[in-house]
């Protein structure tokens, strides 16, 4: 994940409303050092990507549905 994305989708105060899942590219590696910085960062939620691109597009859907049908997220002043 670019820290440096997230940092900047975070002091903007109309891009911070967009949920962020932060994602790892190392499959098969838990607690990855970026899985911490970009929790910090305020970052929604941290998945580590599947290898298999038909497995990818299931787990970006899934999370596109999680966000649109599932989470009532907070508004913000």
């Amino acid at each position: 994940m670019d820290l440096q994305v997230l940092e900047e989708i975070t002091k903007d105060e109309q891009l911070c409303r967009i949920p962020v899942v932060g994602a790892d590219d190392l499959p098969g590696r838990r607690g990855h050092p970026a899985q911490l910085p970009a929790t910090s960062l305020r970052a929604n939620a941290y998945v580590t990507k599947p290898v298999d691109f038909e497995r990818f597009i299931s787990v970006v859907r899934q999370i596109d549905e999680f966000f649109v049908s599932v989470v009532k997220l907070p508004a913000r002043a």
